[in-house]
Formats: structure tokens, sequence, C-alpha cells
């Protein structure tokens, strides 16, 4: 990864007096599509001539504003900080802009999953460009006709979940999607997606900057995991915990109301579990959260069964809530069933009916002949497929109005994203790789095992 670094290093001291200097900045260097096209256009930003609205002083961000990735560093520690202090640019409006308004042709495509928010983010960058809705995901460019858009026909799309233009997953051909982005004299191109679909646009920009074409693209973060890294959430996250609470709510009721209830449910995230988190967190009825993160086991000593039958014994009911990553491993299965979806993921066997399973097997071995009941919820559809909520449609404005901007602004092959709760804009390169996991090890997991006193399931 290209780095900058204008700044030269900082003396600090620390309480006891000692002094040490911390490494320099390092800002990302952000490509530019004056990085492979002799002398773009150089425009004056067209807000300077709008009749209702004049910038104030300090508008426009200068090359010079940056964010950085890290904000918490112990200074008695001078090599804990590392060799470099990351930065990357922060986003907005720039004075001058490379592309002329009049000439903008943009596509918008979204792919994989669904996720609240993404018909906001498509309404607003339709609404800041007035541009083309590639249908279906990645394969729609080379597949199907580009849906006309403007104003009047996405009104109204942030009040609806789902995505309107229709998603896929799979169908990446690098070489027909960038004929079809030639063909069709798109000069912007804008990716909704996950992680699949920013390594998508990592190859997309590389063969535009080897085509020398007028066109910058950028990906916006979709993921309603929340396991994109560098960015503080994803949109339609929030959201996302949101409506698991209810179900968890759901399952506590239904707990309380039987004869030694058990309320399961499970929640989405495949490789993280920060919605099972943060709903736990938040919901204050579960007594167990189990997570891809951290292993955990059914018999014995310190094991599931042993921490469930002493709640039950102590409240009659308990609540387990389960992210659909977890506890893969525990599971049987046959060669047949390890298959990989068209994203190249792989494919999960159903962690919560099996774990329902065992549950009911444990009991009537332990406990034959007294009641028992689990009731099971699986709210993984209805999670992602709501409207974004108020939180998460202010998000998806800002998000898709940075990627606007940075796009005018020449630059491509970078994702928008709030960096310590400031937009910045990161190399696509970078953004595609990085990982966002739950660290066991940090105050939020010990938050959870305080609210919930669960085992830490080690043997």
């Amino acid at each position: 990864m290209a780095l900058s670094s204008n700044a030269s290093s900082v003396p600090a001291t620390v309480s006891d007096g000692d002094e040490f200097t911390l490494p320099p900045l390092a800002l990302r260097a952000l490509p530019h599509i004056s990085d492979y096209l002799p002398n773009p256009p150089a425009l004056t930003n067209p807000i300077d001539r709008n009749p209702f609205y004049r910038p104030s002083d300090g508008f426009y961000i200068a090359p010079s504003d940056f964010i950085l990735r890290h904000i918490l560093f112990d200074l008695s520690s001078p090599s804990a900080i590392g060799d470099l202090l990351v930065a990357y640019h922060r986003a907005g409006p720039r004075r001058t802009i490379r592309f002329d308004p009049a000439d903008v042709r943009a596509a918008v495509v979204t792919c994989g999953g669904l996720c609240p928010g993404m018909n906001t983010v498509i309404r607003e960058l339709v609404v800041g460009l007035w541009e083309f809705g590639v249908p279906s995901g990645y394969r729609g460019f080379y597949s199907a006709e580009p849906l006309p858009l403007n104003p009047m026909i996405v009104h109204g799309w942030h009040k609806m979940g789902g995505t309107a233009l229709a998603t896929s997953r799979g169908g990446f051909d690098l070489e027909k999607i960038v004929d079809a982005i030639e063909a069709r004299r798109f000069n912007q191109v804008y990716c909704i997606g996950g992680d699949g679909t920013m390594k998508g646009v990592v190859k997309i920009y590389k063969e535009i900057h080897r085509r020398k074409l007028n066109v910058s693209v950028t990906g916006i973060p979709k993921t309603v995991d929340n396991d994109i890294g560098i960015i503080d959430k994803s949109f339609g996250f929030q959201t996302a915990v949101e409506i698991a609470q209810q179900a968890i709510s759901a399952a506590h009721v239904e707990a309380e109301s039987a004869v030694n209830g058990v309320g399961l449910v499970k929640l989405m995230g495949r490789s993280t579990g920060h919605i099972a988190l943060h709903a736990t967190l938040s919901s204050r009825d579960v007594d167990c959260c189990l997570i891809p993160e951290n292993d955990f086991f059914l018999e014995g000593k310190g094991g599931l069964f042993e921490f469930l039958d002493q709640r039950l014994k102590q409240n009659g009911h308990a609540v387990v809530v389960i992210a659909e990553g977890a506890g893969q491993g525990l599971i049987p299965r046959t060669d047949a069933e390890e298959k990989k979806d068209e994203s190249g993921n792989p494919v999960f066997l159903d962690v919560g009916t099996w774990l329902k399973s065992e549950l009911n097997k444990w009991w009537e071995e332990e406990h034959a002949g007294q009641l028992f009941t689990v009731k099971y919820i699986d709210p993984m559809y209805m999670i992602r497929a709501v409207p974004a909520n108020a939180t998460d449609n202010l998000y998806c404005t800002i998000l898709a109005h940075s990627a606007i901007h940075g796009v005018m602004a020449g630059y491509t092959g970078f994702v928008a994203g709030p960096i310590n709760g400031n937009y910045g804009y990161i190399p696509v390169e970078e953004a595609a790789v990085a990982r966002n996991v739950v660290d066991t090890r940090d105050h939020k997991w010990e938050w959870v095992r305080t609210v919930t006193n669960q085992p830490d399931f080690v043997k």
C-alpha cells in the first residue's frame, strides 16, 4: 500500500518526565484519475454557483485534512504505537472537481445480501447525481439494460427495505463488466456491497486503470454483520440490532411463560458476532451469548448444559442468543454438506435447529419426565429486510454524499466511511481485506460476560 508522510516526528512527554519521539504520520495515498490520465479537467465546484446556498469559510475540505485511524495509544510504551501513525484523507466537498456535472453518466449497483439502508444510499446517490441503476448485481452490467433513475423515481425509496435494483451473488466477470462500463460510456461507478464486492471493486479499478479510461469507481461498504474493518460500523447495523432486540424480547416472554423454558434466538453473523453482542448488551434479557469468535462446548464442567441447568434452577427460564457462524465445528456434516455459495463462502448448517435438538436430547437424558420447552426464533431475514431506522438513514445519506464528493474530485479506487466519528476515504485495496471481528479480550466482551454471567467455556 502506497504511503505518503509529510509530517515530521513529534516529541512527547509522559507523566514520569521521560521524553520520546512519536513516529511520523503516514497518510494513505488515495488513487486519482490524474495518476494515469494526463491533464484531467480542473473545474470550479458548482456549489459555488448555487443560488440558494453559499459555502462558508471552511466548507471545502483541504488536501491537508486527514483522520487518524487509531486514536488510543499507550504513551508509556512508544513501541506499542508501531512504526506509523496511519491517517486517511477526510471526506467531503472539494473546491476543484474533475468531472463536468453535465457530462456525468453514473452507474449504481447493489451486490450480495440485503441490508437496511440500501435503498437510502441509492436514493441519495440519485438525488445527488441523477444516474443509471444496474440491476441484479455485478452480472447486471453485461446481462441487463441499465435502469434510468431520477429523483422522482427514487423519491420514497428510503422508506423501503431491500434494494429496488435487485441484487445477486457471484456473476463477476471482469472483462464483461469493464467492457459494459466502456460501451455504455459510464464515467462514474458506485458499487454497494460487502467484502466480496469490495474485492471486485479492486479488480474493476485496476482494469480501468490499465485501459486508461476516464472512469472513477468507488465502493460503498455494506454488511449487516458489521465485519468490514477500519470504518466505525456498517450502515444498517444499528437497525439490525434494534430488530434483533424485538426477537430477544419475544424469546424472553416465551421462556418466562413456560416451565423450564428456554428461548433460543439465532441472529446473523457468519464470521463475527457483533449483532449478537450488541443486542445482548442492549436487551439485558440474555443469559448466554454465543459468537463465532468464542468457542463453546455443550457437555461437562464449564459447558453450556451445566450453565443452563443452574440458570433454570435459579430463575426457571433462560434465553440463549447464538450467531449463525458460532458452533459450526460442533455440527456433524457429510461431505455433501461441504459446499460454497456463489460468493465462495462456506455454506453454513443451521446452528439454531441443531442446538434446539441438542438441548432437547440433553434434557431428556438428564431430566426425563420433567417439563421442558425450547422456543426457537430465527429472525434473520426480518432483520436484514426492514427499512433503515432514523440513525441509519442519516448515516446512509452522509455516506452517499461523501462518495459523490470523492468521485467528483477525481478520486477512484476508494471507499467512504466513518473513522472515529469523521468520514474519510480509504483505498479500496486496504478496505477489501480489513476485517472487523469481536475482540474477546476487550471491555465490550467483558461487559457481556458481566451482564450474562456465562462461562468462558475454557475446559
